[in-house]
């Protein structure tokens, strides 16, 4: 698919098949994160896939928000890999774990497979209920797999302001 189609046709979806992602696919899209750039290189992303029906389970009691996906990303990074910005106030952590999502975001559409970004979960909780270790924190969760039936972009997608009243030259 043409990147421009793919930006614009991508959506959060909340409405998934049960089918399982085929494997070539997945690994497709787990390469693109992979890819991603992040500071200094660092690499600090930690991905979970998560397909088990107990792994499911602890995300289904972290956040109503699967929608029946056969599968979530849970996008973490390592804190204690990080790159410290001038002014110590900031760190890559997020960003970079955001990049790696954003990556993945776009390459299952390319794909033909469907995520929603989802927040809403007390990531440390989470992140204890995995079993991750102390120095990994959770960005964000991705249901991912093809879209169910009812699937559909929320009414307001295609609205957006317009470039003059998001972009400033200076």
């Amino acid at each position: 698919m043409e990147f421009t189609e793919v930006i614009k046709n991508r959506y959060s979806c909340r409405s998934f098949d049960t089918r399982k992602i085929d494997r070539t696919d997945l690994d497709a899209i787990l390469e693109a994160g992979r890819l991603a750039p992040t500071a200094k290189n660092l690499q600090e992303q930690k991905i979970y896939v998560a397909e088990s029906e107990e792994a499911l389970a602890k995300i289904d009691k972290s956040t109503p928000c699967r929608y029946g996906a056969p599968a979530v990303i849970v996008v973490a990074f390592d804190s204690k890999n990080v790159f410290v910005y001038p002014g110590g106030k900031r760190d890559s952590g997020v960003e970079d774990a955001t990049i790696v999502a954003t990556h993945m975001i776009l390459a299952a559409k390319n794909a033909g497979v469907e995520t929603c970004w989802v927040n809403f979960f007390d990531p440390a909780e989470l992140a204890k209920d995995l079993g991750l270790p102390e120095n990994e924190e959770i960005l964000m969760v991705m249901p991912i797999g093809y879209a169910g039936e009812k699937a559909k972009p929320s009414v307001n997608h295609t609205t957006r302001k317009a470039l003059s009243e998001t972009v400033a030259f200076i």
